[in-house]
């Protein structure tokens, strides 16, 4: 049994690429139910962000749990395989534990060090949790890459200066316009990007935010907290017409803003349009580049921007870097140990539990036994217990800090229900 992580993200695909293997919210919970149903594979946990798409699973056999994810990507976005391999990754075992901590940790994002991430791996792990995906072994490893990416941003600097691609947006905008101040902004989602990019503006000095959303009520409550207004979902064409800076972020998963309507809404309008859209899939048709005036923006254009800042922080990122070395080797450790002496106590606890509780059970049946009867009784029955786990004790104690361990550990776990 090993630990695998295969996907695609903004270093091996394209944009478009992204926007294909991206899945919606709505579709997490069949996706986890679907891939950790699937023969080879014991555990899954799904992240799809703006930046990747990944499964982390417990594979029974590699090869086949591999083929598996790889036939999951390809329906996902219609691919063929020979078209995929070439964006796809694999790490597996401690690359793969390595991997998932410098993603928890910000090294691996095209915004180096942001902070959005950790919530995402968190809500990741959570919603795999619910619907039964994350089980010991993914539950340990995905608590160990929340501890990881709380640590280096702790421990370093790696957050400092620009914390999530909500904020990069905001200044890349800055840096386009030179300042906000003044400027009529429009901001198109509410949920967690949406909210991150209008206090990002309001930060950076911008006074006139609108927010529109397909939920009302979350535009209303977000606009309340930057001070800005609201517009309802509906009258989007003339608060565009009226914006000078359009910041998308919606998880429609459609385009909304595409170049018929712009133009529509542009007419005899001279002044210039910044269109910044982080939405994966994108919000705005790459077609509205095209109109007269507009200057469109989107994730390519930001990774291009956020790149100049890296070396910046690369003294940083290797601090991170030994931190993550640290954390796994923790992993490691913690896993061995998890496959020997406790697990072995747990057990007979279990079992001794269930069998006291046998006995009382039955007390009344048992009540006309002698003190020399009832100590047989005990006897025999504890007996019969140590029997029954002496092999599964010793094979637990044998094969600790082996693949194979990891496999008994984590099914004796999961059987037993235990913690």
């Amino acid at each position: 049994m090993s630990i695998v992580v295969i996907g695609v993200n903004h270093r091996t695909g394209s944009l478009p690429l992204l926007e294909r293997l991206s899945v919606a919210p709505a579709d997490l919970p069949k996706v986890i139910t679907g891939l950790s149903s699937r023969q080879n594979i014991r555990e899954a946990v799904v992240l799809s962000t703006c930046n990747r798409t990944e499964v982390y699973a417990v594979a029974e056999r590699f090869h086949g749990a591999y083929a598996d994810i790889r036939d999951f990507f390809c329906e996902l976005g219609g691919l063929d395989p020979d078209e995929l391999h070439p964006h796809l990754y694999s790490q597996h075992d401690e690359s793969a534990v390595a991997h998932l901590f410098e993603v928890a940790a910000g090294l691996d994002s095209a915004v180096l060090g942001e902070t959005e991430i950790l919530g995402q791996v968190r809500d990741a792990w959570e919603l795999a949790q619910a619907e039964g995906g994350a089980k010991s072994t993914l539950n340990l490893l995905f608590r160990h890459a929340l501890e990881t990416g709380k640590r280096a941003r702790t421990e370093t600097g790696i957050s400092r200066s620009t914390t999530s691609v909500s904020h990069a947006a905001v200044e890349m905008a800055t840096e386009r316009l030179g300042t906000l101040g003044g400027r009529r902004m429009l901001v198109l989602g509410a949920g967690e990007m949406g909210e991150g990019v209008a206090i990002a503006l309001l930060d950076a000095g911008a006074s006139h935010i609108t927010v529109t959303n397909r939920t009302h009520a979350r535009a209303v409550e977000l606009a309340s907290r930057v001070g800005g207004s609201v517009v309802a979902f509906e009258q989007l064409p003339a608060a565009l017409a009226d914006a000078d800076v359009l910041l998308t972020c919606s998880r429609a998963g459609t385009t909304v803003v595409d170049r018929d309507l712009v133009e529509a809404v542009r007419t005899d309008i001279t002044t210039p349009l910044l269109i910044v859209d982080i939405a994966v899939p994108r919000n705005v048709a790459a077609a509205v580049s095209g109109c007269e005036g507009v200057t469109l923006l989107d994730l390519d254009d930001l990774r291009d921007w956020a790149a100049k800042g890296v070396q910046k922080r690369s003294r940083e990122a290797d601090s991170v870097r030994e931190i993550v070395g640290e954390e796994v080797e923790r992993f490691i450790t913690e896993v061995t140990a998890r496959q020997a002496a406790p697990l072995v106590s747990v057990l007979h606890e279990r079992a001794e539990a269930i069998r006291e509780g046998e006995l009382e059970r039955f007390a009344v049946r048992l009540s006309s036994l002698d003190p020399v009867q009832r100590a047989a009784v005990e006897a025999v029955t504890k007996g019969i217990v140590a029997k029954l786990l002496h092999q599964p004790s010793v094979r637990l104690k044998q094969d600790a800090g082996t693949p194979q361990g990891e496999r008994n550990a984590a099914a004796v776990r999961d059987l037993f229900d235990l913690p």
